[in-house]
């Protein structure tokens, strides 16, 4: 009986062999043979005497072949790393033959800003720190059915997902006359997550518009801000009673307070322009590197508050995080960085990333901008224009200089700093506030006027 439906047909066999003979078995086959044509010829039994040896202990080594090719795998020890923090990370050869291997090379490629400085075997004393130790190739004799591990560690440079790996090996058996073809194992991911510098900011929010939180609202309700002593009435709950006041008045009074909201904090990302260069947590930050760590700190801040906090990217791609609050959304906002790249593109992304479904009208806007792309400053003032609460975050670091030098760079350079200033004079009187980003007190000052000004009456036409 055949099957109606054909089944898959298999993976053709690899026709490379997975163990060949190395040039010191070609040395010792080619001397065994000149030695004894020689003998023949010649007539001679010394001859005979000498490749004897030979042929034996070429025989004997190969008595036990193995026919597995060795296994190797790379490991980082902690998928979840902070910059500046410690990485260590693990390769394994394993030999799941039952012929011992004599020699075993091992050798890893890691990202640049994962910086391996040690590298040893499992039990052996702390070696001193080199600088290519990740990219030296390690030697190592790996028994029958046993896996051997070469332990590297070293510190978290920067942010972002970096490879661990790939890592491959090759192994010697039969005293050197078998060699594997070379084995390699895919990278392992890691995660190294921005590091947060300390931010905090005044409690002071242009307009809270939840029912629950950390922020005083202009509301009566249940909260923690006092905002007067008035008559009880329906409704009032016995614990509010003020009992001084009810006995000095003979009539019964309860404390009134004043709602607590909590608000909604907008966190956009220009990524249209990159500029500076990254030296790691401990150099030179680029402005991608500002972006990412100033919003991890915001964040952190806002939602250790009690606050709902969105991401949205200024770009081509336009991601978007929806809004929410709590330590969850505050690990879901440090995944959601790790994927912030630039994107120069030719591209006018406004309408996808500030439709009137995704931008809630209420909410405080915190834009995070080098102010070097056009597109960006014009995207402040219509953000402006349309009445939103907007507070523009100058991300660009003070030592950028001309990216290349000539006759003429400094003096073009020093023009296009005065044009960017007039810019952000210009973005100032649309009533965009830019403030550089100095870490914590940075928008003290900012959201503080903010909120003055969302809290002043408003002019209306009878």
């Amino acid at each position: 009986m055949r099957h109606a439906v054909p089944g898959p047909e298999p993976a053709p066999a690899d026709p490379t062999p997975t163990w060949a003979p190395t040039a010191a078995f070609g040395r010792a086959v080619l001397l065994t043979g000149l030695l004894l044509i020689g003998a023949v010829l010649l007539g001679r039994v010394d001859l005979i005497v000498l490749a004897t040896p030979l042929a034996l202990g070429t025989a004997y080594a190969l008595r036990r072949r193995p026919a597995e090719p060795p296994r190797v795998r790379a490991h980082a020890g902690d998928d979840y790393l902070v910059e500046g923090g410690p990485v260590a990370g693990t390769v394994t050869v394993g030999n799941p033959d039952p012929v011992g291997y004599d020699l075993a090379v091992v050798r890893t490629r890691v990202s640049p800003w994962l910086r391996i400085d040690r590298a040893g075997f499992a039990g052996d004393p702390e070696p001193p720190p080199r600088s290519y130790a990740a990219e030296r190739p390690y030697l190592l004799a790996v028994p029958a059915g046993t896996e051997t591990d070469v332990e590297l560690r070293g510190e978290t440079a920067r942010w972002g997902r970096h490879p661990f790996g790939p890592a491959g090996t090759r192994a010697a058996a039969c005293d050197g006359l078998l060699a594997s073809r070379p084995v390699l194992a895919d990278p392992h991911g890691v995660k190294v997550y921005p590091v947060t510098d300390p931010f905090d900011a005044v409690d002071a929010m242009p307009r809270a518009a939840g029912l629950v939180g950390g922020h005083r609202s202009r509301r009566p309700g249940e909260g923690g801000e006092l905002a007067g002593v008035r008559i009880f009435g329906p409704g009032d709950r016995l614990r509010r009673i003020d009992w001084r006041v009810s006995l000095r008045a003979r009539q019964l009074h309860v404390a009134a307070t004043l709602s607590d909201r909590d608000a909604e904090v907008v966190l956009l990302l220009d990524v249209l322009a990159e500029a500076g260069r990254s030296g790691g947590v401990q150099g030179a930050a680029s402005v991608l590197d500002t972006t990412v760590r100033a919003a991890a700190a915001i964040a952190e801040h806002y939602l250790h508050r009690g606050d709902r906090v969105s991401m949205l990217e200024y770009g081509p791609a336009a991601r978007r995080l929806r809004p929410a609050t709590g330590r969850r959304q505050y690990l879901t906002v440090l995944e959601w960085l790790l994927d912030v790249t630039v994107d120069e593109a030719e591209y006018e992304p406004y309408d996808q990333v500030f439709g009137p479904h995704l931008l809630s009208s209420d909410a405080l806007v915190v834009v995070l901008t080098p102010l070097v792309d056009a597109r960006s400053a014009e995207m402040l003032a219509r953000l402006a224009r349309s009445g939103r609460f907007v507070v523009a975050v100058d991300t660009l670091p003070a030592e950028v200089g001309p990216p290349r030098r000539g006759a003429w760079s400094e003096v073009a350079f020093r023009l296009w700093r005065l044009d960017r200033e007039n810019t952000v004079g210009q973005l100032r009187e649309h009533g965009v506030p830019v403030v550089g980003w100095a870490g914590a007190g940075s928008l003290d000052l900012v959201l503080r006027d903010v909120a003055r000004l969302a809290s002043a009456p408003k002019a209306g036409l009878r």
